[in-house]
């Protein structure tokens, strides 16, 4: 049943009291099966909601990840194959060329740990940062929670992610056996690191997805910017490789921690700093606040501007 909303709400407002003659017998008895309210907390998630719509959420997971290598000649090959021609390239130019530092780690491996974390991140970004613009055809058609189209960037990527750690576990296990690599007990933080690095990367976005309904420059913006982030993050570097007075601008990075414990959980070398992991945590809870602040405030009137 669909009702009017200014029926819903003036139902809603009216709580415990008795509803009007004009309201039919279903929602004098309370029951409905969509309620929109005009207003909600800025901070407020409808977890609820998302909840019912959840295989929705299934849907656009399975969507982004089928067709994101549809037509192509190596299909999900490429998900190999792009983080280890990366990884070959940063070897060649970065460690050959150039000598920088591995932190006496073997090179294809301490690359692949890099990228393997920095390519989640960046993915969920620069995707969930023009989700608005992106589906702004499809919310002006139909009623769903607006949060489930990032959400399900975030998942689909999830995905992603497990098959590259599948690559770079198996890289890794071969310099184990030859005795090169050595796993520490912080290699068990592999599920906080992921849930920070979807907080960061789903704030950040949520944030230039909520600016770029009316500013569409931004996203160059963006695109620029993760590209030079990457090179304030110890990915093609070990942090131990950064001199003394650079090393505060580096570590104000909340992706240094994490980064830096996943070498130090499943390489054994890094520079592990609980108040690092902590710092991080708190960066990526301020993010993802201040994201969903934003989001909520714009996602009433964004059709009008996207």
């Amino acid at each position: 049943m669909t009702t009017p909303y200014s029926t819903l709400a003036d139902h809603d407002a009216l709580g415990k009291r008795e509803a009007p003659a004009a309201l039919d017998d279903s929602l004098r008895a309370g029951y409905w099966t969509l309620e929109i309210r005009p207003r909600r907390s800025l901070l407020q998630i409808p977890i609820a909601d998302i909840w019912r719509y959840r295989d929705l959420l299934f849907l656009l997971v399975h969507r982004d990840f089928v067709t994101f290598y549809k037509q192509t000649v190596f299909g999900p090959l490429w998900f190999f194959i792009q983080p280890l021609l990366t990884a070959l390239m940063f070897t060649l130019v970065f460690g050959n060329i150039a000598g920088l530092s591995t932190d006496r780690l073997p090179m294809i491996v301490f690359y692949l740990a890099g990228i393997t974390c920095w390519g989640y991140f960046s993915e969920c970004l620069n995707k969930t940062s023009t989700v608005f613009v992106d589906n702004a055809n499809l919310f002006g058609k139909v009623y769903f929670p607006r949060m489930i189209t990032p959400l399900s960037i975030v998942v689909s990527n999830l995905m992603r992610l497990g098959i590259q750690f599948g690559l770079f576990l198996a890289v890794a296990a071969y310099y184990m056996a030859q005795g090169l690599v050595h796993p520490k007990p912080t290699a068990l933080l592999l599920p906080v690191l992921v849930l920070l690095m979807a907080a960061i990367s789903l704030g950040i976005g949520l944030i230039f997805s909520s600016l770029t309904t009316k500013y569409r420059d931004l996203r160059f913006l963006l695109s620029f910017g993760v590209q030079l982030l990457m090179y304030v993050t110890p990915v093609i570097y070990p942090a131990s490789a950064i001199p003394s007075k650079y090393a505060w601008i580096v570590a104000l990075n909340p992706l240094t921690a994490i980064i830096e414990t996943f070498r130090h959980g499943w390489l054994g070398q890094g520079d592990f700093s609980l108040a690092g992991l902590v710092y991080s945590a708190v960066c990526s809870l301020g993010v993802l606040v201040a994201g969903t602040v934003i989001f909520n405030r714009v996602e009433s009137t964004f059709i009008d501007t996207a």
